[in-house]
């Protein structure tokens, strides 16, 4: 096995750990507020995907256009997901906001299926992101390099965003103590709703990369990216946005490497072997590389 062929499938993880930190800091940040597990959330990648599809061939938008209406058109699925939803129950059992995240997953896959049928759909990006780069032994896609640097710039961008600003204090106060941080006058409603639209745009623009990897999309693209993004928050620690970043790039590299690095009849199996991960890194560190212990708030 060549050094060429190693990298090789270092850059290929680095590429997938990308698509699936952006939907994991989404889960993390969420958990991390109101402590609650969105399962919708992956759902919110397909519905990225197929807004890109709209938008960038039905339409015809300029790419960048295209990128930034997905990232508006997010938000808002995210901020309608919260208002309608987990607003109206806040203050109810965890359990109850787990079940409807639940049901609120299968309804958007089951209305995905009936108003765009199942039939998977072509996607493809314009011609110059299908160019081929070439770095020794390397080789990668112009998309591949878009979606890398892209995720990047968000990741950073939401860093300093929670760091530096002053909606960024709120979400850190209201992720320590939410009733302290509504008696010390920060709008909580407005905080949480802040939470899910960046959190919806980020699954948005992860929705927009899948479809320009893999070239194909349909109504249930979402539910396997969004399990192991969920499984990456875990990992890395959930509510810890550094941890999300860490844990998607974990899974996404040792997906890659499973898969390319075994023999062909083992690929099959790359879904188990990242839950496999999880329950491993779980019996060492059971809050995960980066959590920490803290009770459940209803």
């Amino acid at each position: 096995m060549s050094g060429g062929y190693i990298l090789q499938q270092l850059v290929n993880g680095l590429i997938l750990g990308s698509m699936y930190a952006l939907i994991a800091i989404g889960f993390t940040m969420i958990y991390g507020i109101i402590r609650l597990i969105n399962f919708a959330h992956g759902d919110v990648v397909m519905i990225g995907s197929f807004m890109t599809l709209a938008f960038l061939q039905a339409l015809g938008w300029p790419f960048y256009l295209v990128a930034l209406a997905v990232m508006v058109g997010g938000a808002l699925v995210g901020v309608a997901i919260e208002r309608s939803v987990f607003r109206p129950m806040r203050g109810a059992p965890q359990v109850t906001g787990f079940i409807a995240s639940l049901a609120l997953s299968i309804m958007i896959q089951n209305m995905g299926i009936l108003l765009l049928t199942a039939q998977p759909r072509n996607f493809s990006f314009p011609d110059i992101f299908q160019q081929v780069i070439t770095l020794g032994a390397v080789s990668f896609r112009m998309v591949d390099l878009v979606i890398m640097l892209t995720a990047w710039i968000l990741m950073i961008g939401l860093i300093l965003l929670v760091k530096m600003t002053r909606l960024g204090v709120g979400m850190r106060a209201t992720a320590e103590n939410l009733e302290v941080a509504r008696l010390m006058g920060i709008n909580i409603n407005r905080t949480i709703m802040a939470t899910f639209a960046i959190g919806g745009s980020l699954a948005a623009t992860a929705g927009l990369m899948y479809g320009g990897k893999f070239g194909q999309i349909d109504p249930l693209l979402g539910f396997v990216p969004g399990l192991k993004s969920f499984v990456a928050a875990v990992v890395g620690g959930v509510g810890s946005i550094a941890g999300a970043i860490c844990g998607g790039y974990i899974i996404g590299m040792a997906e890659v490497l499973f898969v390319g690095f075994l023999p062909p009849i083992y690929s099959a199996y790359r879904d188990a072997f990242v839950f496999g991960l999880l329950i491993l890194i779980l019996l060492f560190m059971p809050n995960g590389l980066f959590g920490k212990k803290s009770e459940d708030r209803a």
